[in-house]
């Protein structure tokens, strides 16, 4: 009865003291480190076929943006290589500074990256023709939902917009500057 009890009093000590998942302050500050990561996809409902955007950033500094209307620009397994959308993708890779990313990444979490409380609460507000998720590892705290993040949290959508906007103007400057 005494082992029962001390490991009830334990219990609950641990929980009133923050030592459980009771509670996690999603607003962190991000440590630079090579493993954290953001995947972001977006996809432009309005046109047909649906232009698809994935762009990958690793805290070393990598990144991977894929553009086009092939299944590859968002599953790597794709299987439909008979499709006539099969070969419409293309990929660039870049190296950023990984303080730069650092900092998307802080941005991110300012804006309830992390905060599953924040987001995808309630009923949805309005139907988009757009569509942006994300998966995220940074600082050993992961996130992933299918959610359409336009839907819940239009703030932090446009954010992940704006990421995406950035590294597709570095990649077309790479394009033009290489004479592709």
């Amino acid at each position: 009865m005494k082992k029962i009890l001390f490991a009830l009093l334990a219990t609950s000590l641990f929980a009133i003291s923050g030592c459980g998942p009771f509670w996690v302050d999603p607003y962190i500050v991000v440590t630079e480190s090579k493993l954290n990561w953001v995947e972001i996809h977006y996809y432009n409902l309005n046109k047909k076929p649906t232009q698809k955007v994935s762009l990958y950033l690793t805290g070393g500094g990598y990144g991977e943006l894929k553009k086009g209307t092939s299944e590859l620009v968002s599953n790597d397994f794709a299987k439909h290589n008979d499709s006539s959308e099969w070969e419409n993708i293309r990929v660039t890779r870049i190296d950023a500074d990984p303080k730069h990313i650092n900092d998307i990444f802080q941005n991110l979490v300012n804006y309830g990256l992390l905060d599953r409380e924040k987001s995808f609460r309630g009923a949805k507000k309005e139907k988009y023709d757009r569509f942006i998720a994300v998966k995220a590892n940074i600082s050993n705290y992961t996130y992933s939902e299918r959610d359409n993040i336009f839907e819940v949290d239009p703030d932090l959508a446009e954010q992940l917009l704006d990421v995406i906007r950035e590294f597709e103007s570095h990649a077309r400057l790479m394009r033009n500057n290489s004479g592709f």
